[in-house]
Order: structure tokens, then sequence, then C-alpha cells
């Protein structure tokens, strides 16, 4: 899942070289960190946040095929 996020981040930033995405276990829960160039950041965000709610509703949809549960963070 970490690499789907990543490959989906650089499709959408200038410095794809700048994507970093890293996994951890919080409880039951698979927490995907994703951190990008600060000038990227409103390419990752959207326009009110619609590219990020669409990254995490194709995690959710390839977390839930997994029975797993999968969140995405972008890290600042």
């Amino acid at each position: 899942m970490k690499a789907l996020v990543e490959t989906i981040a650089k499709s959408l930033v200038d410095d794809p070289n700048q994507v970093q995405a890293a996994e951890e276990m919080e409880e039951d829960t698979l927490v995907i960190k994703l951190t990008v160039a600060k000038e990227d950041m409103g390419r990752i965000i959207g326009k009110e946040g619609r590219t990020a709610k669409a990254i995490r509703t194709i995690l959710n949809a390839v977390s839930t095929k997994d029975n797993k549960k999968a969140i995405l963070k972008i890290v600042e």
C-alpha cells in the first residue's frame, strides 16, 4: 500500500524525488505517512482537499479488499 501511495503522489507533484511514504502500525490500523516538498503540498491536498480525499478513497478500497484498515496522513 505504501508503494501505491508513493506512485500516485509522484505522478501529481513537480519534484517526485522529494516524495516519501512510511508505514506505521497504530493498534490494528496501518498508518501511511506521506511527505512531499513544501511547494507540492497544494498539489497533494487539492482544491478543498479533493485530491487527498481521492487518494484516501483508493487506499481504503485496497485495504478493505485485504481485510485491513489503513489511513493516510499527509505530513508537512
